[in-house]
Formats: structure tokens, sequence, C-alpha cells
């Protein structure tokens, strides 16, 4: 029987598993509560008991796995396979995560970044194709990202390379960003950032409008609100789409410029407008890329859903096959 990648998704309101193939195959896949309680103390604990259970109802042992992969929210040390200030898993100071799993488990283990992993599961076996050049973008609470240039991930000297969310896209009059500056992108095209644009526009747009109508009573209206309003019609909200799409397609055409990939790949819950949001965003994409970028950089819809992050995090187990 060929040997097995065990993929962990680590979250802060589950933790999702999944035993794959070399090929990136999902053969096997579950998931447990994440218990925050206690400074998050359970968590790892949980995570090796939901381990040894699985595999002894598989009825596999620690020879059938080359290793572990795991993403986690977070500050993440890959040399020491540690994580600090995850705070949405009520970790604050420095966890032991990989000593401690590798110690009970007896494989292998690796961490990144969640968000970097999503980035290697799309890349390997999502809308990346498997090219060695694929940028990837998540929508969601914040808005994340993974950089993999020449089959590498970015990290940077700290840490924080790939952190698209942060690339300021409105300079003058931008919105505060919980990382103290201002006119972040994270600040308009996550999904309280497409609130916030609504909100704002609101205030000058004098036509009829749902959306707009619903602002005004001071209801609360969500991203998906205001895409389906769009789809439907809704003038305001088509507005709101535009607005976003701008800021996505600078933000997009800034990265293909520099770097250049086969793809910029969207995922995240604000991505699930589909075609109807990445072609508005080409349009702004290809305003503002140069003749070489807009000829060989594509705008892509994340294909893995909620699989991209124990995909990835498997991926990072591959390592191990050399070892």
């Amino acid at each position: 029987m060929s040997r097995k990648l065990l993929g962990i998704d680590l979250g802060g309101t589950t933790v999702k598993f999944g035993i794959l193939t070399l090929e990136g195959e999902v053969q096997e896949k579950w998931a447990i509560e994440t218990n925050t309680l206690d400074a998050g103390k359970h968590i790892v604990p949980d995570i090796i008991a939901s381990i040894k259970h699985r595999l002894d109802m598989y009825g596999l042992s620690k020879e059938d796995f080359i290793g572990i992969g795991m993403g986690s929210p977070g500050a993440v040390d890959r040399q020491e396979n540690t994580v600090t200030g995850a705070f949405n898993l009520n970790w604050k100071e420095k966890q032991e995560v990989g000593s401690i799993i590798e110690k009970e488990v007896g494989i292998p283990f690796s961490i990144d970044n969640d968000a970097n992993v999503a980035a290697l599961g799309e890349g390997w076996i999502g809308a990346g194709n498997n090219n060695p050049d694929v940028v990837f973008m998540t929508l969601g609470t914040g808005v994340g990202g993974g950089i993999i240039a020449d089959g590498n991930l970015i990290h940077g000297v700290a840490g924080a390379g790939g952190e698209i969310g942060h690339m300021i896209v409105e300079p003058i009059n931008g919105f505060a960003c919980t990382c103290g500056s201002y006119g972040c992108l994270e600040t308009v095209a996550s999904a309280t950032g497409v609130v916030k644009v609504a909100r704002l526009l609101a205030e000058a747009y004098e036509g009829s409008s749902q959306i707009k109508a619903a602002i005004d009573n001071g209801e609360n209206i969500t991203s998906k609100d205001i895409f389906v309003a769009a789809e439907s019609g809704d003038s305001f909200a088509n507005s709101v789409v535009e607005k976003v799409s701008f800021y996505l397609g600078l933000a997009s055409a800034n990265i293909a410029n520099i770097l250049n990939p086969d793809s910029i790949v969207i995922g995240g819950g604000v991505s699930a407008a589909g075609e109807f949001l990445r072609s508005r965003i080409e349009q702004y994409f290809l305003k503002f890329t140069f003749p070489q970028v807009k000829l060989s950089t594509q705008i892509k819809i994340a294909k893995l859903g909620n699989d991209a992050g124990i995909i990835g995090a498997a991926s990072l187990a591959k390592q191990f096959l050399t070892k």
C-alpha cells in the first residue's frame, strides 16, 4: 500500500483533517470542534486524540504516512513548529505544536500559516494547476494571501510575506485597518469591507435601491446580500460591486506587474460571487497591467472550497519524502 499524507486545517471554530494520496486525492476527511477554552490548552491534545482515533478506525499506523502538515492562524515559526499570537484560538503565548504531535503520533510534522497553506492547496491541484508561479487571494472576514514563486512560498524575513490584505489601495481617504494603517485592501474587499464601502456610497446615492433603503433603515446587510442584489439588477448594489472590483483589480494588477504569476486565484467567502465578480476584477486588472502581463497572467476563481486548507497542509508533508 502506498504511503499517505495527513493534512490539518486548524481554525477558530473547527479543526479539519484529511488523509490524502501523494497525488493530492482526499481519501478520508473529518472535523472536530476547536476547544479554545482555558487559553486553548485543549487544542493540541484534541488533535492528537482525533488522529489516533481515526487511524485506529481506519486500520492505519504511523508507518503508513510520509508526514503531517498543518495550517494555523497566527504567527508561525516553521523551524520550531510553534504558533504565537493566534487570538482566535485563544493562544496568546508561544504554543508548542509540532514537537508534541510528533512525539505522540510518531509521524514527521510541518506547519505554516493558514493562508499560505490554502495557497499551496489551490496551487497544487486547484485552480493553479500545479504551476510554480501562483498567487492566492482569500476574501473572507479579512483578506489573506499566499504567494508561490518558482515553486516556493514567499515568507519574507519576518514571516509576513504575502500579506496581500495590507496592500494600500485607498491612500487618501482610506478606512482605518486593524493593522494600524489606512486604506488597506482588507478594509474594502473583505466581507465586512464590502459592507463598509456600501455604507459610504449610500450617503451620496439618491436612486431607488433595496440595499440603500436597508442601510438607511439601520438594518444589517452582508456582502452576500449586496452581490445577490447586484446580480438581480439593483443599481446601487451594482455600484458597490464595481467599486470593490476596482480595488481588487488594482491590487491584482500591482501584484502581477511585480511577479507576473501564471494566475491570481481568488477564494474565500466573497469569491462565491464567482464569474460575476471575476470578470469585473479582470476588467480593471487589464486596465492597470502592462502588455506582457495582460497576455500571460490570468484571474481565476478558486476550485477547492473548504478543502484547500487540508490539501495544502498535506502538501507540506511531501518534504519528508526526501528524508
